[in-house]
């Protein structure tokens, strides 16, 4: 025969609830139940902790591994069943509202030459990185960008957004990153299918990067209101450019080394209001120090190989792997070759950190900055 207990999370520690249970407190928490409700005391430990407690596990989804599976899908289902055909990454501690991470979601998509994805649009804010293949495009808005590897694109919540590969292409991956199970948790979730299931291209191609990706210019006669970014596209060579230029004036972050974070560029802030998205360049051998900070971090690898050790534990890695950082676990980074650099492309919800007030960052004090390797 089982007691239940509400004492559980009781601390001896002032300040803090330590009520143990009597049959008289019992009997008055199960009257109060009847009314749904319930005694603080009883769980005031547990829904504050002393610190950020991640329901998440650090992972790494290594894409040899995914690859084949990722490929199988495009002879079982079609981009017209399956709406969007991805293979979604399910963190072991999130599998309940099916993120990656913390309250972010992440998948890879697969497309053929010729195949496209209906129209549509959401309360999430979405991106995409593309992984493999030539052909690519996205339309967001009327507005269509073609795409090639290790680019960086925006489909903004509220915009009507497609994507497709052109005949001529080849068999195309991308990582899809939105911030769906945050907008579930804030229960404030829509989507809408275009009813023509296609939009048309009202723009010039590629009309966002000509007119807004022009470093240090902003353009006079175009206004934008929107309230994400008008860039849209962030192209990988110049990216990687701006890398190498910058690394040759910086010695860098001590836990990032050479990092830059895409922006608005009428604003100098995030991409979208609740996603942020980076890219940084680890050095040859270089390797960063750890710290942690509250917000959660989806990392993929653009170029080269090296390791991370996330909370302990070394996650190894190369070109096109996927791992997380979850909230508030130490993480430091090392790069794999003594001779070239490597890029890791990541996103995250730091935007929703800072914009709340909620961002705390902390360095590892001990053993010169680096972590002991527990397994």
């Amino acid at each position: 025969m089982t007691t239940e207990r509400y004492d559980i999370y009781k601390e001896d520690v002032a300040g803090r609830a330590n009520v143990s249970d009597t049959p008289e407190l019992v009997q008055y928490y199960k009257d109060l139940e009847k009314f749904e409700a319930g005694a603080l005391w009883n769980v005031a430990n547990k829904i504050e902790p002393w610190e950020p407690k991640s329901q998440s596990v650090p992972v790494l989804w290594r894409y040899q591994d995914l690859r084949e599976y990722v490929l199988r899908s495009v002879d079982l289902v079609t981009p017209e069943q399956a709406g969007r055909r991805v293979i979604y990454l399910n963190n072991p501690g999130r599998q309940d509202v099916s993120a990656a991470v913390g309250w972010l979601y992440s998948g890879l998509q697969v497309m053929h030459p010729g195949e496209a994805a209906s129209a549509h649009s959401h309360s999430s804010s979405a991106l995409r990185f593309i992984m493999e293949g030539s052909g690519a495009y996205t339309v967001v808005d009327g507005h269509k960008m073609t795409l090639g590897a290790n680019d960086f694109v925006l489909t903004p919540n509220g915009a009507w957004h497609e994507h497709g590969v052109s005949e001529d292409g080849t068999t195309c991956i991308w990582q899809d990153g939105l911030d769906i199970p945050f907008v579930n948790a804030m229960e404030a979730g829509f989507y809408a299918v275009h009813p023509d299931l296609s939009q048309a291209v009202t723009f010039p191609v590629n009309d966002a990067s000509h007119i807004w990706g022009n470093p240090g210019l902003k353009p006079v006669l175009h206004d934008w209101q929107k309230p994400y970014s008008p860039l849209l596209k962030y192209e990988w060579e110049p990216t990687y450019e701006a890398l190498s230029r910058y690394a040759k004036v910086t010695d860098g972050s001590p836990y990032d080394g050479i990092i830059m974070d895409y922006t608005n560029p009428l604003t100098g802030g995030p991409v979208m209001a609740t996603m942020g998205a980076s890219m940084q360049m680890l050095r040859p051998g270089e390797h960063t120090k750890a710290h942690r900070h509250t917000g959660s971090i989806i990392y993929q690898v653009a170029k080269g190989h090296g390791y991370s050790i996330i909370n302990g534990k070394r996650f190894d890695w190369r070109e096109r792997d996927i791992f997380c950082v979850p909230s508030w676990m130490f993480h430091e980074h090392v790069n794999g070759s003594s001779s070239d650099d490597a890029c890791l492309f990541s996103f995250h919800d730091l935007p929703v950190m800072r914009a709340l007030n909620l961002y705390y960052e902390e360095a590892l004090a001990d053993n010169d900055g680096h972590q002991i390797i527990t397994e």
